[in-house]
């Protein structure tokens, strides 16, 4: 019988993001890389910046133009916020575009315009499978067949996960919802920025992006309210963690008043239970058993967001916390995840579900 083997192309290869999408593809059984591109990296061998990729060593990185990119069944867009939409433009319609940047991601022109400051290309199908929304739905069911997908930020991945089912049954209220999140350096890319040298990162951890300015705020916002089923009111805060991978994200929300209706004690296990069916059978979110929780070791390599919740009865507030690797299934096993359900692939096929320990 005759199996077919999807051609895959990657732009960025050169970079974090694009160096995981390549590892992952090695991995899987039914794709073969063609093309891996880079800008001003072109040219060079992706040894020099891949070193791990160990099968791909002597590959030469090609420029990142549509004539290369055209003639593969998908196309992994690994670039920075901005970038994507001209190279789109001009591939044929009916190539698999997968974009793990920003620039499709929202749905409202004026807050793209606001927080990354050009024009709004337009919006794709949202490539969050497992995200539910206020009548029950999940973005999964727009992600089969699909052409064009945008991939979630790393944040927006772990936040709206850990708080949209809360929000889908009622039991949290989306007008005062608290996000403090911690992300290894290998968020913020590839290129040399004096922060991020490790003398600076080493046994240090600092704020950024405060007050409502970290350019995943409207993300997170737009898909919170997309399972309220009105407008979220969030406060984000991200912060630089000594790792090199690995997002640890704390939600706090305050308790719907209906929780506790009755004038009793609020029922915990109930709140709890609003997760763990919504969870039940998604592969790659795990509400982890009452007394444990997350850690960022344990997803590192993984395409499965861990995560963990209580209730606070004195406070009147849920906590939602959610660990993910921030490379996998924040950005590349994502890609490579939404690929699969536009190929009419097993969702799950070559992404791992385990961990890398110590």
């Amino acid at each position: 019988m005759f199996k077919r083997v999807f051609t895959a192309a990657v732009a960025g290869a050169s970079g974090y993001a694009g160096g995981e999408i390549l590892r992952l593809l090695l991995a899987h059984p039914e794709f073969e890389i063609g093309a891996a591109c880079a800008s001003s990296n072109a040219g060079a061998l992706l040894r020099d910046h891949q070193p791990h990729l160990i099968p791909l060593a002597d590959r030469r990185l090609e420029p990142t133009t549509p004539a290369v990119l055209a003639g593969h069944d998908v196309v992994f867009l690994a670039l920075p916020h901005g970038a994507s939409a001209d190279i789109v433009a001009q591939l044929p319609d009916d190539v698999v575009v997968i974009d793990c940047g920003a620039d499709f991601r929202l749905t409202d022109a004026s807050a793209w315009e606001t927080f990354y400051g050009s024009a709004h290309a337009g919006s794709w199908p949202y490539g969050l499978p497992e995200l539910v929304r206020a009548d029950g739905s999940l973005a999964r069911e727009q992600l089969h067949g699909a052409r064009r997908i945008a991939v979630p930020g790393c944040y927006p991945t772990a936040v709206s996960l850990a708080l949209a089912p809360g929000l889908v049954a009622g039991v949290i209220d989306s007008q005062d919802i608290v996000v403090v999140a911690a992300s290894g350096s290998s968020g913020a890319g590839r290129s040399l920025k004096p922060h991020l040298l490790g003398a600076e990162v080493m046994s240090s951890m600092s704020p950024y992006g405060v007050g409502g300015s970290h350019r995943h705020t409207p993300e997170i916002v737009q898909n919170l309210s997309s399972a309220a089923g009105r407008a979220a009111q969030v406060s984000f805060t991200p912060t630089l963690a000594p790792m090199p991978r690995g997002i640890l994200a704390t939600c706090t929300a305050r308790l719907a008043d209906r929780a506790g209706a009755d004038g009793g004690r609020v029922d915990a296990g109930a709140v709890i239970e609003a997760w763990r069916q919504v969870y039940a059978d998604e592969p790659f979110v795990q509400v982890l058993p009452q007394g444990s929780w997350p850690s960022t070791g344990a997803v590192l390599g993984s395409n499965v967001v861990q995560m963990q919740l209580a209730v606070d009865e004195t406070a009147g507030r849920v906590i939602v916390t959610a660990a993910e690797d921030n490379l996998t299934k924040g950005t590349a096993g994502a890609a490579v995840q939404c690929a699969n359900l536009a190929l009419g692939l097993p969702e799950t096929l070559g992404l791992p579900r385990v961990g890398v320990a110590p």
